[in-house]
């Protein structure tokens, strides 16, 4: 094995290229070389290059097309000289036309990559159109500096751009799921996640807030978008998805993994709150024991990789009744009333499993909300009812001190309506037995 096949192996190695592509780049790398040194007007330098022996072969390549006319052609030899490049590309030009109607792509000849029937069958009778033409050309004993140099930088950039490649056609076959990466560092507010072969990053939108990201500590990312930009690709991370919490069940409790036990909705609060349905296949199957584990194992587990979150375990029922009764444990409820034409539960619980059932700033049916995807209003033995119409509604919109009577009026501020019509009746009998006084007409008399 030569010492060029072990540089070539090594760099695979490295930048985890394929072999064929840092042939390729060589190649191009020589071509751009005698391009510098020995390279004719309008010629298409091809090299092949054997690492083996190091022998490289060098080609002009042109593929044969129809005759051009003379004025065309004269036009293409007067651009060629200036510098002018763009007459040699295939123009789409766009004339007057309806709408609907599709451009006509005119083809321009280029004497670089092209050559005309006429002139290739002066070389060989049996080429035909849309043939191409090897010609061989002679190999230099060594290159120049300059030309060393041009080589030099093409491979760099081309090996470059193939890692890049590469990387973004990995990572883009990953978007949406969810990969384990190690804590790099913090670069003002955005977070450097080392994912092995390239860095994420995590925006200060997509972080938890209770996280702290300590360097060299792994954590489970969801990879949310993969673009490219001029500086390479660009991999946005999250913490925030719901998709972190599946995962993390999923690699957790067999019984899911297994398909034993199925994930039916997931609501979360990231760094807060999540609520979890699952159901199971088989009735023999406790599907809340399995994920919570003998002494709580398991969700303990859960709860630790994602930074102490509390996590609620909903058993999903068919009857959606009964799933969102389900859905806002802890609290105990009476009954539930649905409207299935405007998708709303009106839910009723017992005075003391009112606040419980609402939850901190309302966080509770709020989650319950977007569990079921149902709207819930909460109504206490007193008629008192709280709303979730599984909107983006702040929380103290929804909060428990909210609390809100039929009549749609503060229950503190409402009066029995008896004891109102008695306080009108006093205030009329004391007006009747007030003295009336007119006191200019006692003036007139006294004059």
């Amino acid at each position: 094995m030569s010492e060029i096949t072990n540089a070539i192996k090594q760099i695979c190695e490295e930048k985890n290229l394929s072999y064929e592509a840092v042939i390729a780049t060589i190649e191009s790398a020589l071509a751009a070389a005698y391009r510098k040194d020995y390279g004719e007007k309008n010629q298409n330098i091809k090299v092949e290059f054997n690492p083996e022996t190091a022998d490289s072969k060098v080609f002009d390549i042109k593929t044969v097309v129809e005759d051009v006319p003379e004025e065309e052609l004269l036009a293409v030899e007067e651009n060629v000289e200036k510098g002018e490049e763009m007459q040699m590309k295939p123009v789409v030009e766009t004339e007057n036309k309806e709408l609907g109607e599709e451009e006509e792509e005119i083809h321009r000849f280029n004497p670089k990559t092209e050559i005309q029937i006429s002139e290739a069958k002066a070389i060989k009778k049996s080429y035909k159109i849309g043939d191409e033409i090897k010609t061989s050309l002679e190999v230099p004993a060594e290159y120049g500096r300059m030309a060393a140099q041009t080589a030099k930088q093409v491979i760099i950039q081309r090996l470059r751009e193939a890692e890049r490649d590469m990387i973004f056609g990995e990572f883009k076959d990953k978007e949406h799921e969810v990969i384990t990466g190690v804590v790099q560092r913090r670069e003002g507010r955005v977070i450097l996640v080392d994912l092995g072969k390239a860095t994420g990053i995590i925006l200060p939108e997509d972080q938890v807030r209770t996280e702290r990201y300590n360097s060299g500590e792994r954590i489970k990312v969801y990879v949310r978008e993969v673009k490219i930009t001029p500086k390479g690709p660009e991999i946005l991370l999250s913490r925030t998805s719901e998709e972190i919490l599946k995962k993390v069940f999923y690699l957790e409790i067999p019984e899911i993994s297994n398909g034993l036990i199925e994930i039916k909705a997931v609501a979360r609060e990231a760094g807060s709150r999540s609520k979890v349905a699952v159901q199971a296949d088989s009735d023999n199957i406790d599907p809340i024991g399995s994920c919570v584990g003998q002494r709580g194992s398991r969700i303990q587990t859960i709860i630790s990789e994602l930074g102490g979150e509390k996590i609620d375990i909903i058993h999903y029922e068919d009857d959606f009744a009964k799933f969102v009764a389900n859905a806002l444990a802890p609290a105990k409820v009476n009954f539930v009333e649905l409207d299935e034409e405007h998708r709303t539960a009106l839910v009723k619980v017992d005075e003391d499993q009112l606040s419980l059932a609402i939850g901190n700033s309302g966080q509770n049916v709020r989650l319950a909300a977007r569990l079921t995807g149902w709207k819930i209003d909460i109504a206490g033995a007193n008629n008192r009812m709280s709303r979730n119409d599984n909107q983006n509604t702040s929380p103290q919109e929804e909060s428990s001190a909210e609390v809100i009577s039929n009549d749609g009026q503060n229950e503190e501020t409402t009066e029995p309506q008896e004891e109102v019509e008695d306080k009108e009746e006093v205030k009329k009998i004391k007006k009747t037995k007030e003295p009336k006084v007119d006191h200019g007409t006692e003036n007139q008399t006294e004059a």
